[in-house]
């Protein structure tokens, strides 16, 4: 089971718009820029969270992107199930063979691995997420002596 680049990288943009989001829109080129990813895979990968109302476009001068709901609200599950889908893999068991026992019991599995998967998905939100980068960003720039 392996969490693809798209979702690896719809993660950390939408922490880094829920870290960098001052009640104001974000722009896309800003997030590619800081990510560094590439704002057209960026663009790919938004319009499937917009589609699946997590984020919103705002146009103009000052236009850019927002979270639809407060960081608290959005749960890293909702990130992965928009980009993933089912993370476990669908078995066709070949009818009437010894082989279907271990194909059934390893389908119960792989649905029970993705059950309590899902369960921790459920329980980190893009608060908690952003909340440690920020102490992160804090530990990173302590022991830093500044000279002017």
């Amino acid at each position: 089971m392996e969490i693809s680049a798209q979702g690896r990288y719809a993660l950390r943009a939408l922490v880094d718009l829920a870290v960098n989001a001052k009640d104001s829109a974000l722009p896309l080129r800003e997030i590619s820029e800081r990510q560094n990813i590439s704002e057209r895979y960026l663009e790919q990968i938004f319009a499937r969270l917009k589609k699946a109302d997590l984020i919103k476009s705002v146009r103009g001068a000052h236009g850019g992107y927002l979270l639809t709901r407060p960081p608290e609200e959005i749960t890293v599950k909702d990130i992965m199930q928009v980009i993933e889908g089912r993370l476990a893999p669908e078995v066709e068991p070949e009818k009437h063979s010894e082989e279907e026992l271990y194909q059934q019991m390893a389908q119960e599995l792989w649905t029970k691995m993705e059950s309590n998967l899902y369960q921790l998905l459920e329980s980190i939100t893009l608060a908690d997420l952003k909340e440690r980068t920020l102490e992160l960003r804090k530990e990173n720039n302590e022991g830093y002596m500044y000279y002017i």
